[in-house]
């Protein structure tokens, strides 16, 4: 049986459109409880849609290490780690404001 986070992975593999709107999504909540770890969680499903953190972390130029560190569930990335990680995923950071 597949895990939640599996299926999330592979249906935003299927149809990359959708890693803006899930973000969209994510970032909507950022405000509720759990807001900012349910943001990460996204993130880190669409990084792992996207080719994994090694792939995303060399697109946006920081270090796997660091990326691994930033979107873990205790991660406190800087805003700049967030924006450079949403952009090597192919998604501009103003997007995740602006309904499509």
């Amino acid at each position: 049986m597949r895990s939640h986070d599996d299926a999330v992975i592979e249906m935003l593999r299927s149809d990359p459109g959708m890693a803006a709107e899930y973000l969209r999504t994510a970032f909507d909540e950022l405000d509720e409880d759990g807001g900012e770890a349910a943001f990460l969680v996204a993130l880190r499903h669409v990084v792992a849609s996207q080719g994994g953190m090694a792939v995303v972390a060399k697109r946006a130029n920081v270090s796997r290490e660091s990326l691994y560190r930033a979107l873990s569930p205790g991660g406190n990335p800087k805003l700049r780690t967030v924006t450079a990680v949403i952009k090597a995923t192919g998604i501009q950071f103003h997007q995740l404001t602006h309904a499509s």
